[in-house]
Parts: C-alpha cells; structure tokens; sequence
C-alpha cells in the first residue's frame, strides 16, 4: 500500500460475551477485517477471550461495563450501582438511576478501578485503550470519573462517539436516532473533561449507523467516505482534531475508529455477564457484520482507498 490516508482502527466489541462470540472475533481478526478488540472483563467467557487474544497476538483493550449484569468488584453488596437482584441496572435503567442523582460516584470509580485490574490479571499488561459499554462512560458525572480513573492508571486512549453525517442516516428507527443524538451529546460535553486529563481518542468515530443490519458494504463505504474526505470541520468533529504531524503536500493522515459488533450468534442461555445472552447477541445481526467486514469487496477497499487498518497501540 503507498503512503495510507487514514490509519483506521477496526474494534470488536464484547470480546468475552461467549465462547461463539470469542470465535467469530478471532476468526475475523486473522482475515483481516478487524484489528482490534474490547474485552468485557466481567462477562461468563472473558478468561477465554484473553487467552485467545494472547495465542493470537490480538490488540486488547477494557469494555467498561457499568450496565450489564454482575460487577466485578466485590465491594458493591446494596450498592446504588446494583439492583435488588444483585445485577447492573440495564442500558436505561442506569440512565434513569444517574439521572434521579441517587448514583454514588465513589461505587462507579471502584467498579472501575476494580475491572482495570482485573483486565491486566487476565490479559498481563494495562488496556491499550478503555472505552465503555453502551457509552456509558460519556455521562454527566461519569465521565469525571472514568477520566481520573484512566489518568490515573495511564491508560490514554478512549473513544468519543460524535459520528460525521449521523443526523443524515434516516433510515434508521426514530428510537435509535434518539438515543444516539443523547449520546452524541454527552460525548461532545465530554471533550473538555477528557482534554483535562490529557486522554486521547481518534479524530474521527464511525459506528453507530452501521450496527446489525444497517452495516453493508456501502453503508460502509458511506460512513468511510467522511473521513477519507477529511471533512473534520462541521463544527463538530472540528473539536475532536487534535494534533497529528504526519501528513502529505496533499493530505493530512487521519485516524479513526470504527466499532462493530461481530461474531456468531450466542446459543440460548450461553453467554452474558451472569443474566444470559442478550437479544443482539442470539441475533444473525452478529454474523451479518462478520460476514459483511470480511467481505473481499470490504477489504479490497481498504487498500484502494488508502486506508491502513491498525491498533490504538500503533499511534
């Protein structure tokens, strides 16, 4: 490939969710359509992910789960973070708990620190980068919390979900549209915070409008084509640019992240983080995005369009 335009990491998310899952990441790792994976440490087959990840020399990083099923830390007995059942209080319901302010930020930040730790006992070195499940380290208050904790432990890569030409993807459901402009939202009341503690994230984010079904080679090709145009100056992502001295007479190099959700569907009952697989999960939607990211045509365009896939320890 001559001089790539754009350095793009490729991230499988829920890395650990089951062993199908695992597999289907792994897989689509060695045919080159990611290059990258965030584990969920709290989730039924994450030592089996880490291992996998090890044999396979695959780029790791944390999936802050402060939502879905059991906490790591053993601290948490009657916490604000837990239901009555002992369980996160779901991708809403922790929303709506944050925002009745009953959310003990102290619980979140063990919680967090706890998972770091048990990240590196699984995998043997500090997360490459640390992002969070469901986008729940975007939130008022838990961003505060999430950024020291990342400083803290050095960790300085994160992600900013502010996806370029999102407001125009109609075809998503009115549901979906709604919660990713809250979640845009929140992410863009993020920066300062994450500036402040010196985290660092990519210059562009794509993702949310190429989950599931929506993902197919020219949805791909659609999302691709804002940052191959470089078009970081919305008003919007022009805040996220941060400084990167590489670059051409003709062009400057970008980064970006694009998250995806591949693997094969869960079996009934296996599979979670201590509640069972989740719907997504036993979907098809899982291994239409691997077949789709594996896609010669995918693939191909990478390196016609000179786009090098990497890790967020290659930056």
């Amino acid at each position: 490939m001559p001089q790539p335009k754009v350095k793009l990491v490729v991230t499988g998310d829920d890395f650990g969710y089951c062993e199908r899952r695992n597999q289907g990441i792994v897989d689509l790792f060695k045919a080159g359509g990611i290059s990258n994976v965030s584990l969920l440490v709290n989730a039924v087959s994450a030592e089996h992910a880490a291992e996998l990840a090890k044999r396979n020399h695959i780029p790791i990083g944390l999936h802050a789960n402060l939502s879905e099923g059991l906490p790591v830390s053993q601290d948490l007995t009657g916490s604000t973070l837990l239901n009555k059942d002992g369980f996160f209080h779901g991708k809403m319901g922790f929303r709506e708990v944050l925002q009745s302010g009953q959310l003990k930020m102290s619980e979140v930040e063990a919680e967090l620190r706890a998972q770091v730790n048990r990240f590196c006992e699984l995998v043997g070195h500090m997360p490459y980068h640390m992002d969070g499940h469901q986008h729940v380290h975007v939130l008022p208050e838990v961003r505060e919390v999430f950024a020291q904790v990342l400083s803290d432990f050095g960790i300085t890569y994160t992600r900013v979900p502010i996806e370029p030409g999102l407001k125009f993807c109609t075809f998503l459901p009115s549901h979906l549209r709604d919660f990713n402009a809250q979640v845009e939202k929140d992410a863009l009341e993020s920066i300062e915070v994450f500036h402040r503690h010196g985290i660092r994230w990519p210059d562009v984010y794509l993702g949310l409008s190429t989950m599931g079904k929506n993902m197919s080679v020219s949805n791909l090709k659609r999302a691709l084509g804002f940052t191959l145009e470089a078009s970081l100056d919305d008003g919007v992502t022009s805040q996220l640019i941060q400084s990167n001295d590489a670059a051409t007479d003709s062009y400057r190099l970008v980064t970006a992240e694009l998250m995806v959700h591949p693997g094969y569907p869960s079996q009934p009952h296996q599979g979670g983080c201590g509640e069972g697989p989740d719907d997504f999960s036993q979907s098809a939607d899982r291994l239409h995005e691997l077949n789709t990211l594996r896609d010669p045509l995918v693939l191909n365009y990478y390196r016609q369009q000179g786009i090098l896939l990497c890790a967020f320890k290659d930056f």
